[in-house]
C-alpha cells in the first residue's frame, strides 16, 4: 500500500484546523451619537473588525461626507477603521432644505 491510498486501518478522517467558511467573524460593537442642537440621537451598530467609520455611517443610514466625527471631542478621517468597541460622536455639517 503506498502512502496515499484509502484502503486499510491508516484511512482515518482528520479534522481541519481552518473554520468552515459559514462561520463570522466577531463584531464590534459602534454607538454612533448623532447631534442636532440641542437633540442627540443615540444609535447602536455591531460591524466586522476593520469596518471604515465611513462604512459604518452608511449602514446607520447617513451621509459620510456631509458629516464630522469625533472620538473623544476628537475630529477622525472616515477612512478609519473600527477594530474595537467604540463611541462616535456624528455632528451633521449641512442640512437639506
Amino acid at each position: 500500500m503506498h502512502r496515499g491510498s484509502s484502503k486499510g486501518a491508516g484511512n482515518q478522517s482528520r479534522v481541519s484546523d481552518n473554520l468552515p467558511l459559514s462561520a463570522s467573524p466577531a463584531l464590534v460593537s459602534v454607538l454612533l451619537e448623532v447631534t442636532r442642537g440641542a437633540s442627540v440621537e443615540r444609535r447602536r451598530l455591531r460591524v466586522a473588525p476593520g469596518t471604515l467609520v465611513r462604512s459604518a455611517l452608511r449602514a446607520a443610514g447617513h451621509a459620510p461626507e456631509g458629516c464630522a466625527v469625533l472620538v473623544a471631542e476628537v475630529p477622525i478621517p472616515l477612512d478609519t477603521p473600527i477594530e474595537r468597541a467604540i463611541r462616535l460622536t456624528v455632528v451633521p455639517t449641512f442640512s437639506g432644505g
